[in-house]
């Protein structure tokens, strides 16, 4: 105890020694302290003067700098794809309009092969006319040319983003014109169709320049993709086609010029009388030229009351390969010929004129159907 309070006696001693240094820590220690919690603190305002100068200036990133087209006869592929496409989209708006107004095409050869073709089921896929897809198709095509030529004219795409979207939709064109060349060659044997011939040439124009582009070996990366887009287009086209009803069945397999047949028997009062009746009310007869029922139904007419009906001829222009029915035809949904609309009543079929008055509603005034004599 006693060395223990000499202890404590001499360290509460007023000591010139211990005066000497300072209660405040040095400099040194103060340091030696901070850097203990410099993971928590930032460093001191020389050392963040030192690391900024001694750390790289920070660039804003660059964009990629486009890899150039490959060129074709010393021209870039982008400039062949807009001039191609620019032609295409000229001639796909000429039928548009065509198609939109009704006017006919104007054929560079001789015959009606093109508005034959232009005019038939196969022009329409799923109820849009077919230059209506081509029209868009090759505007975009000329767009994301003269994108890739350098023009901003669609911001936000990048160079491989434009390439592949070109390949891809230059695929589809060309498998879509190899699809209507199947068409053309079975379905209008004989005939010849300028537009859908220069088409097909513009669409494996367009795919032989893109895959130019691309280059052989780079192409195989994407040849997968392309398969899928071609399968999609021919599937596609094929379900749009079953669906037609345009052309009746078994009119595919003769070509048939539009003929008058003779009606050869007279109309007696009840035949005119009823015609008339059947035309106030606005009843219609759908027909064909070539229907053998169709001009036995107005053989029970006679001349003079056939005149009187409201015939409705469904193919005005011909019957078979290439032939369309008529948009009247086509509304009305026929399942065959004759058919009649009476009062909201649908009749297939030649009708026997008694038949017709009873739907029709036609009372005789005086008039009645003269019976026909049985043989003896």
């Amino acid at each position: 105890m006693a060395t223990i309070s000499a202890a404590l006696a001499v360290s509460f001693l007023p000591s010139p020694t211990r005066f000497a240094a300072p209660a405040t820590p040095s400099f040194s220690s103060r340091i030696k302290k901070a850097a203990r919690f410099r993971c928590c603190a930032g460093p001191s305002s020389k050392e963040q003067d030192q690391e900024i100068s001694a750390a790289p200036p920070t660039r804003l990133p660059e964009k990629p700098a486009r890899t150039p087209p490959s060129s074709l006869l010393g021209i870039s592929t982008s400039t062949w794809s807009a001039g191609v496409a620019g032609l295409g989209f000229l001639e796909t708006g000429y039928l548009t309009y065509l198609k939109l107004t009704g006017s006919e095409a104007f054929c560079p050869t001789s015959g009606a092969g093109c508005s034959d073709v232009l005019e038939s089921d196969y022009s329409v896929v799923f109820g849009i006319p077919l230059p209506i897809f081509g029209l868009v198709a090759y505007g975009l095509v000329t767009a994301l040319s003269l994108q890739e030529d350098g023009k901003d004219l669609l911001p936000g795409l990048d160079d491989l983003d434009i390439r592949l979207t070109l390949l891809l939709i230059a695929t589809s064109m060309a498998t879509a014109s190899a699809y209507f060349l199947y068409i053309l060659s079975t379905k209008f044997v004989g005939v010849s169709c300028s537009y859908c011939l220069l088409s097909a040439f513009l669409s494996f124009s367009l795919l032989f320049i893109r895959v130019k582009d691309f280059g052989l070996e780079r192409i195989q990366k994407f040849v997968g993709i392309q398969l899928s887009v071609a399968v999609i287009v021919a599937l596609a086209l094929t379900n749009s086609y079953s669906s037609a009803t345009t052309q009746l069945k078994g009119t595919d397999d003769f070509v048939l010029e539009p003929y008058e047949t003779e009606i050869t028997t007279e109309s007696s009062p009840f035949a005119i009388a009823l015609a008339r009746h059947l035309h106030s009310i606005g009843a219609k007869m759908y027909g064909a030229f070539w229907c053998s029922h169709c001009n036995e139904q107005k053989q029970m007419f006679g001349r003079e009351a056939a005149k009187i009906l409201d015939y409705v001829e469904c193919f005005p222009n011909g019957a078979g390969k290439g032939k369309k029915m008529t948009q009247e035809c086509q509304a009305a949904g026929l399942e065959g010929f004759p058919t009649w609309f009476i009062n909201g009543k649908v009749l297939s079929g030649d009708q026997e004129l008694e038949v017709l008055a009873e739907a029709s509603g036609f009372v005789a005034d005086g008039t009645e159907q003269p019976k026909e004599i049985a043989p003896n």
